[in-house]
C-alpha cells in the first residue's frame, strides 16, 4: 500500500473523520470510528520489563512507564493506524507510555525498531567527520531527489538541519543525531522531527528511530537517553565480541550511517516507511486543526 498525502487511513483519528465521510452525518461516522479504532488498540499487546528482540540478538530493559510493542503489533500500526506503506523489517516499537491511546496523540514519540545485519561497522571514523560539510552535502542531496518525489506523488522534503548534531560515544558504541525535515506540499510546510539512534553490534546495528513533531524535541531529547541505556545486545553478540577473524566487516563506517540521507539505497534508510511516518505525523497535527474548522461550520449549520 502507497501513501499519499492527504489520503484518509484504514483506521484514522475521530478528528480526520470529517475530512472523509462526505456521504454520512458527521456524528455517526465519528462514532463509528471510535468504535474501530478503539477496538483496534484494544488488540495490541504492549510489553513491559525484559523484553527479548530475538531476530537482533537484543534485548530492552524497560523502565517503569515504557512499553514495546512487537513485530505484528508494531507493523500493524504503522500501515493500519498510521496508513504508512508495510514493512516486515520493522521489529517492533517503543512507547513512553503502556497506554495504546498515546499511539493516537500526535504529540507523543514512538521509536520504530530494526535490526540491520551488515556486518560490523568500524568506527575508525568516528572522531574525524566533519559533521558541518556532511550537513551541507546531505541538504543538497535531499533537494536534487524532490523531483524523483513529486514524480511519485509525495511531498517534497527540505533538510532544515541538525535538530541534535550527531554524537558518538566510543564507550557504550551508540550513536544519536536528529533532523529537522520541513514537508511541502499544494503550498503548505510543515516540520517533523526524526531523531535516530544506532547501537552497533558484532553483526550488525540496531536502528531506533523516534518520530515526533518538532516542537516535541525538549521531549524527545530528554527521554532518549533512557531508551539508549534500555537498549543493549544480548551476550556475545555486542560490538566488543568481534573476532576479526570469523566475522563479517561492513563495507562503511560511522559517518556513512549519518550521511546515509533521506533516500540511500543501503539499510534503514531505503525504507520509505520512516519518513512518512513521520509525514504522518504532520499530518495529523495538521488535518486535525482543519477537521475542527469543519466541525465549528457544522454546528452553525445545525444551528
Amino acid at each position: 500500500m502507497t501513501y499519499r498525502f492527504g489520503a484518509p487511513a484504514r483506521l484514522v483519528l475521530p478528528a480526520l473523520v470529517l475530512l472523509c465521510a462526505t456521504h454520512a452525518s458527521p456524528i455517526r461516522a465519528e462514532d463509528a470510528d471510535d468504535a474501530r479504532t478503539e477496538q483496534f488498540l484494544a488488540s495490541l499487546h504492549p510489553a513491559t520489563g525484559d523484553v527479548a528482540i530475538a531476530p537482533a540478538h537484543a534485548h530492552l530493559a524497560l523502565k517503569p512507564g515504557y512499553a514495546f510493542l512487537g513485530a505484528q503489533d508494531a507493523q500493524r500500526v504503522l500501515t493500519q493506524l498510521w496508513d504508512n506503506p508495510p514493512d516486515k523489517d520493522v521489529l517492533g516499537m517503543i512507547l513512553p507510555d503502556a497506554d495504546p491511546h498515546g499511539l493516537l496523540d500526535p504529540k507523543q514519540w514512538a521509536v520504530v525498531v530494526t535490526y540491520v545485519d551488515d556486518g560490523y561497522v568500524s568506527d575508525a571514523d568516528a572522531s574525524s567527520i566533519d559533521y558541518d560539510d556532511m550537513l551541507s552535502k546531505m541538504k543538497a542531496s535531499t533537494l536534487d531527489e524532490n523531483a524523483e518525489r513529486r514524480k511519485q506523488g509525495y511531498p517534497e522534503i527540505e533538510l532544515a538541519g541538525w535538530a541534535e548534531p550527531p554524537h558518538y560515544d566510543a564507550s557504550s558504541h551508540k550513536l544519536y543525531w536528529a533532523r529537522d525535515l520541513v514537508f511541502h506540499h499544494d503550498g503548505h510546510s510543515g516540520h517533523s522531527l526524526n531523531y535516530d539512534i544506532r547501537v552497533l553490534g558484532r553483526e550488525g546495528y540496531l536502528s531506533l528511530n523516534a518520530v515526533a513533531p518538532i516542537g516535541e524535541l525538549a521531549q524527545v531529547r530528554a527521554d532518549m537517553p533512557e531508551v539508549l541505556d534500555m537498549t543493549d545486545f544480548d551476550a556475545g553478540q555486542r560490538y566488543t565480541d568481534y573476532d576479526s577473524r570469523t566475522d563479517k566487516l561492513a563495507a562503511y563506517g560511522i559517518g556513512a550511517l549519518v550521511a546515509g540521507g533521506i533516500a540511500a539505497k543501503a539499510g534503514l534508510f531505503a525504507k520509505l516507511g520512516v519518513l512518512l511516518l513521520a509525514m504522518k505525523k504532520f499530518v495529523i497535527v495538521v488535518f486535525a486543526a482543519i477537521a475542527g474548522l469543519f466541525r465549528k461550520l457544522f454546528r452553525r449549520r445545525n444551528a
